[in-house]
């Protein structure tokens, strides 16, 4: 039997970073992509890249749609406009994008509860790609973004096995390695691996200019010596702690609680390194540091 997503039309709400790669890459395995985007200018563009067959700012675009995707951003996902509630299909099954699940699947099942004549609750499958780049907007959107990347899914015991197989398909075929996980589960997990390395990053980036400041002679002459010895480790490094600060903050205030039991763990850890520099305990530290080695490879 066919997939739901080659049978029938496939709605992308959003197309940014993730909803323009999802149009781009369901294109090119022969799906009809239907998008719905906020700005007529937003329209313009996604229609001279590509991103999508047809592209609209009326929610009457989706009609039709068996799948449709939530590509928004978090504070819009838990705060969707209503014309877009009523717009969606009554038998499509829908599935999100969002880096918290918890909160996006209690605030979906409301909706569609309390909508009538739309999807049913259990029709809604919270989901989450574990892709991206620094890019955002209209022009971020690229082909084999999700290829070799987990695809997490947080169904409940209500959910429809069927919509569940449809969002798998969905994962599949854009190359991307099914899992399936409780929702509070994945939202501790992505504050660990996901959401504290934003603090991290930005609280490294703030630690080097506040405690910069040793002028640069030279061809940087002007600039801080830091600015101008910084390379690929520092950037490596900081490199989600200098993204976009919106979604860092979004981010923030949907998974508060899993973030500060991360954060909590991070401060213990740098405690103790703290604790074996200012001690001088150098054995220590090097056996801590070959612990970080042997645990990074099951990271990646």
């Amino acid at each position: 039997m066919t997939s739901l997503w080659q049978r029938e039309p496939v709605g992308v709400v959003g197309l940014g970073l993730i909803g323009g790669s999802l149009g781009l890459d369901l294109m090119a395995a022969g799906a009809r992509v239907r998008a719905l985007v906020h700005r007529p200018a937003t329209a313009a563009r996604a229609r001279e890249r590509g991103l999508a067959q047809e592209v609209s700012t009326d929610p009457a675009v989706l009609e039709g749609c068996g799948l449709v995707v939530l590509a928004l951003p978090l504070d819009r996902l838990l705060d969707p406009e209503p014309a877009l509630v009523a717009a969606l299909p009554g038998g499509a099954v829908i599935t999100d994008v969002g880096s918290v699940k918890g909160p996006v699947l209690r605030r979906w099942q409301e909706l569609l509860a309390a909508a009538g004549g739309g999807p049913r609750p259990s029709r809604f499958v919270a989901s989450h790609p574990m892709a991206g780049t620094a890019r955002a907007g209209v022009e971020a959107g690229e082909p084999g973004l999700f290829r070799g990347r987990p695809w997490v899914a947080t169904p409940e015991a209500g959910t429809d096995p069927a919509a569940l197989q449809a969002v798998r398909e969905l994962a599949e075929v854009l190359g991307a390695r099914w899992l399936c996980c409780d929702a509070e589960a994945h939202d501790r997990a992505v504050a660990l691996i996901s959401h504290l390395p934003v603090l991290v990053g930005a609280a490294l980036l703030q630690a080097a200019d506040a405690g910069g400041g040793e002028p640069c002679a030279g061809e940087d002459a002007g600039a801080g010596l830091e600015r101008a010895l910084a390379s690929s480790g520092f950037a490596d490094t900081t490199r989600v702690g200098g993204g976009n600060p919106e979604l860092g903050m979004l981010m923030a205030r949907t998974n508060r609680v899993a973030l500060l039991e991360a954060l909590g763990h991070y401060r213990h850890s740098l405690a103790s390194l703290e604790a074996m520099v200012a001690g001088e305990q150098w054995l220590e530290l090097r056996q801590s540091l070959e612990l970080s080695h042997r645990l990074r490879p099951d990271f990646l």
